[in-house]
């Protein structure tokens, strides 16, 4: 991809001044702004309608950036030489000296890092003097932005400035791994666990305990197209879309595929923008077939999972 240094420099003044910006990386787009800043991190919440108790990931170009504010450890710097810059993200101990806003991380002395290896972003954070708290770029529990048409679409004119990037290689969020003692995953995301476990040596836990907030992506409802969505399903109702993981030799103007053969990665990729995509044609509702539950298949039935608990208001 061809890097535009005259809008990352561009991008880099706003954020100076304490704007936001959209920004690509390999997962989602992000919502970024100054991780120091507190006016900074005020305007991602308020952007983004996202509530005060989800905390921020705070997003480095190299972990040596990163241990001025926070604790490491061996686990961290294995999983940290394998996999970044990547789809992963950590959650650590804050240093109490850390510039970082306690308004991205809700005051807790948590932080959830991550080094994403889109080359522009990574390119803006090699030339700024703070690191970047960079939520998906959507509006808070609907679908993320994979895309920088997506960003604009849920902000419009709101935000000042979103970096091109093309469309997001992975698709789906980072996988959040609480790395601080016995390792966890607390969202499941674009790095399979399996992967993660292969690394470590060991089996690791996933907790997704809503009653405490302790990492992005936790809350029951997320992902969500503003419309009802109904899972493992065959048969539709009028007006609605159903969605599948592969093509079927039967085609209908309401199916949508994920994935021409079914390859989890090509429809992890797809997934967000095809729920967009069903919501602007018009459909009501969205029936989704059975999808493999393994790989990168149990990242898109969370997904599913949290996005079929939106309910129209009556």
């Amino acid at each position: 991809m061809k890097i535009n240094l005259a809008n990352i420099k561009k991008a880099k003044k706003l954020l100076n001044k304490n704007e936001c910006v959209g920004v690509p990386t390999e997962t989602v787009y992000g919502l970024a702004g100054n991780a120091y800043s507190n006016i900074a991190c005020k305007k991602i919440f308020k952007l983004k309608k996202r509530p005060k108790i989800n905390p921020l990931i705070i997003h480095y170009y190299s972990y040596k950036n990163l241990i001025e504010d926070c604790n490491i450890n061996k686990n961290f710097l294995k999983l940290y030489s394998k996999f970044c810059p990547g789809p992963i993200t950590f959650i650590l101990d804050l240093k109490k000296n850390s510039k970082i806003s306690k308004i991205a991380t809700n005051n807790k002395n948590t932080i959830a890092v991550r080094f994403p290896s889109h080359p522009i972003t990574r390119n803006l954070l090699r030339i700024l003097n703070f690191p970047l708290a960079a939520p998906s770029a959507n509006l808070s529990s609907r679908v993320s932005a994979v895309s920088s048409a997506d960003v604009k679409e849920d902000f419009g004119k709101k935000i000042k400035f979103v970096l091109e990037g093309g469309k997001s290689s992975i698709g789906v969020e980072s996988t959040i791994i609480d790395i601080r003692n016995k390792p966890k995953i607390l969202r499941l995301g674009g790095l399979e666990n399996s992967s993660i476990e292969k690394v470590l040596n060991k089996k690791v836990s996933t907790r997704y305990n809503t009653s405490k907030i302790s990492a992005p992506g936790q809350f029951k409802l997320h992902y969500s197209p503003g419309i009802p969505i109904r899972l493992n399903l065959k048969k539709v109702r009028p007006k609605e879309a159903l969605l599948l993981i592969k093509k079927k030799n039967l085609s209908k103007p309401n199916y949508y595929y994920l994935s021409k053969i079914g390859n989890l990665k090509e429809a992890a990729k797809n997934l967000y923008s095809t729920l967009r995509k069903i919501k602007k044609h018009g459909y009501q509702s969205i029936a989704v077939d059975k999808i493999p539950n393994k790989g990168l298949g149990k990242t898109i039935n969370d997904r599913l999972l949290r996005a079929s608990k939106f309910r129209k208001k009556k």
